[in-house]
């Protein structure tokens, strides 16, 4: 079966590097599937959860934003955040999302930075999905 190179990184660290069989990302446009031979491509990437499919096996892992790029059977995603789910504190990201919603409910705050609560919010819902729907 074919594969391709799939490194995944953080400013912080190295996440995962291995040959695959298939990446399943959502860009921000979309989702994509990536498969050995893929045509070369470069996208930013959405909040979501990547599903690495390798023979039998399925890895998902939460993504904060970042880039992909895909060429000569490599991909690379270069992620603000990547982690696996036993990496994930769920409790902390209960509460991390309980914030972000009263930022969000707080109108009166004339600082209240919109996108940065919803994205927070984002974040940390991705990685509570990630961690109970496995």
């Amino acid at each position: 079966m074919s594969t391709i190179r799939l490194d995944i990184a953080t400013p912080e660290r190295k996440v995962y590097s291995d040959d695959v069989n298939m990446i399943i990302v959502k860009g921000v446009v979309g989702d994509l599937g990536i498969l050995p031979n893929h045509a070369p491509l470069a996208t930013p990437l959405a909040i979501s959860i990547l599903t690495i499919k390798k023979e039998t096996e399925v890895i998902r892992i939460a993504i904060s934003g970042g880039f992909l790029e895909v060429g000569s059977n490599k991909a690379i995603i270069l992620a603000d955040a990547a982690e696996l789910p036993e990496d994930i504190d769920v409790e902390r990201a209960r509460e991390a999302m309980r914030r972000a919603e009263q930022r969000l409910a707080n109108k009166s705050n004339e600082e209240l930075d919109v996108i940065r609560a919803q994205s927070a919010m984002n974040r940390a819902l991705n990685r509570i999905n990630l961690v109970e729907n496995k």
